[in-house]
């Protein structure tokens, strides 16, 4: 159950899922201003639908569109777990934090059927490996038994993403993600296991979810969070951001587009490292009302704390 009972139903769209078959699993990358140098996707495409997704023009390398076929034409990769066990036996690896959920959900709703994270942390597990969570789904706690499990050694840690606490927003922003309400008794659930986990709020848009920063923090902090990491909202997908934005906030178009382009140098993306997750202008880490918020969750932009990526 994803929560959103009480709302209206969505447009009833076949989800496809066709199996993908890599040759390797673990992704590599040397960004110099995100904290890990290693991820993993079970899937390719997300169910969950969020407007604001970066990972949704990656789907044209299947020939297929950023907008629709990315919700609904997805890709299972159901070798990841044997995959991992032979890339973690290589001779040489060096174990470090493999970061999950950093392009699209690992925990989106096709992972009930499929349960190839869990079999993916259940490698993980039997490797004493670290790994980083970043959902937006309260599946997650399906997996308490193996986090658990992998946090009295150390190794795992989970970030809950909630971008607002409104139901109506969320429905509309992020369709198919479960309800900021769930997110938010995820996080009580890991915290009352033993499980750090943090709340992120990825993305930041300027004119539409700003003003819950601090409402949000007190929130995931009530159920039991402690740190807290932001990203200010990417537009690599800035035609369909458009389009959602004019369609769902014809009046407020103009003015978001214009503190999205005040933080971008002018610009609605700025692909620049250093840049592209925090824009130019004022951290929000160091504006006033949030400064006394550290006392209690530790605002942290994703580059500081592992696995503090958008999704």
């Amino acid at each position: 159950d994803d929560g959103w009972a009480t709302l209206e139903e969505l447009p009833a769209f076949k989800t496809d899922v066709q199996i993908e078959k890599p040759r390797t699993i673990i992704t590599r990358n040397d960004s110099l201003d995100i904290s890990f140098d290693r991820s993993i996707n079970p899937y390719r495409g997300c169910e969950h639908g969020c407007i604001y997704c970066f990972a949704r023009p990656t789907h044209s390398y299947m020939g297929l569109s950023a907008g629709l076929d990315f919700e609904t034409r997805l890709f299972a990769k159901p070798d990841a777990p044997r995959l991992l066990e032979r890339e973690l036996a290589r001779p040489g690896y060096q174990p470090k934090t493999i970061a999950i959920g950093t392009n699209t959900d690992p925990y989106q709703p096709v992972e009930k059927k499929w349960r190839i994270m869990r079999e993916i942390l259940e490698v993980l597990e039997a490797a004493n490996h670290p790994v980083g969570i970043v959902t937006k789904s309260a599946l997650v706690v399906r997996d308490i038994d193996i986090l658990s499990r992998m946090r009295e050694k150390g190794l795992a840690k989970v970030a809950l993403s909630v971008t607002t606490l409104d139901a109506h927003l969320a429905r509309t922003m992020e369709p198919r993600a479960s309800t900021p309400s769930l997110r938010l008794q995820a996080i009580r659930r890991l915290t009352d296991a033993g499980i750090p986990a943090s709340v992120m709020m990825g993305p930041v848009i300027p004119g539409i979810n700003d003003h819950e920063i601090e409402r949000i923090l007190d929130a995931a902090y009530a159920q039991g969070a402690r740190e807290a990491g932001y990203v200010l909202l990417p537009l690599e997908v800035a035609p369909l951001f458009k389009d959602w934005l004019l369609r769902n906030y014809p009046d407020r178009y103009r003015h978001v587009m214009s503190l999205v382009r005040s933080m971008r140098d002018g610009k609605d993306y700025d692909a620049e490292w250093g840049k592209r997750m925090r824009g130019t202008a004022l951290c929000l880490a160091d504006r006033p009302p949030l400064r006394d918020r550290r006392a209690q969750a530790r605002l942290q932009h994703p580059a500081a704390a592992p696995a503090h990526r958008p999704v």
